[in-house]
């Protein structure tokens, strides 16, 4: 600003009051500052764009996943989500394959033990400790029923679900399990989850599971001892 201008403003605002002045005073001398943009490794700056693709998805629908939105997330500018990704469709399939990583990874829908007790223990903990992710998955499953060209990869992330509870009930059961028997534990698995993503109440959550995992050891008929008896707990031995 030049002197003059600035020496008007000022007489302007010392006619108008000391605070007035002050306020002057600060907003001529402060330093215009710009918000640091993150820098971020290759590696590093991917994984950080599909966590916050994760997250402007659960919180506002697929509707308002942008370049902008993921960017603005996720603290780094917008050109290197396009760099990274180059296209939406492309965003979303690769932030499906995270959301399917991180939920096998964090859940024990398959812990490889072949004890009931072990199945899907920590499953309230991981809703609660990642809703972001599970809401995710929820919103593109319903946007698929509008845009069909979603299916794929919907079908992709509920293979790798129904692969991996098909096997851990292999290990549990002398029967092995079929797909309606598969399908039909996967989902009460995904519908408390649902309920506790909405509602809360872990503690119903665990409740539920501890009856899932009594039905469970009812079909362990001929008791060849892979399957736990009731109360006994992981790394116990039977009495």
């Amino acid at each position: 600003m030049p002197p003059r201008e600035r020496r008007r403003r000022l007489g302007a605002a010392v006619r108008a009051g000391p605070g007035r002045v002050t306020a002057m005073a600060d907003s001529a001398d402060a330093p215009k500052s710009r918000q640091p943009r993150r820098r971020l490794h290759y590696g590093e700056g991917r994984e950080a764009l599909l966590t916050a693709a994760v997250r402007v998805v659960a919180r506002g629908g697929l509707r308002k996943l942008t370049y902008r939105a993921v960017a603005q997330e996720a603290g780094v500018t917008h050109g290197l989500v396009v760099h990274h990704f180059g296209s939406r469709d492309a965003l979303i399939e690769e932030a499906l394959a995270h959301t399917i990583r991180t939920s096998l990874n964090i859940s024990a829908l398959e812990p490889g033990t072949g004890r009931v007790a072990d199945f899907s223990t920590g499953l309230s903990d991981m809703v609660t400790a990642d809703p972001d992710t599970q809401a995710f998955q929820y919103e593109l499953l319903l946007e698929a029923r509008r845009r069909p060209e979603l299916l794929p990869q919907i079908r992709a992330l509920y293979d790798e679900y129904f692969d991996a509870t098909r096997r851990e009930l292999s290990r549990m059961l002398p029967a092995g399990a079929d797909t309606a028997l598969t399908r039909l534990v996967f989902a009460a698995l995904e519908g408390l989850v649902l309920h506790q993503l909405v509602l809360g109440e872990p503690g119903v959550t665990d409740a539920a599971l501890e009856k899932l995992r009594s039905l469970l050891r009812l079909l362990d008929a001929d008791g060849d001892g892979v399957c736990d008896a009731p109360g006994e707990s992981a790394g116990e031995a039977p009495a």
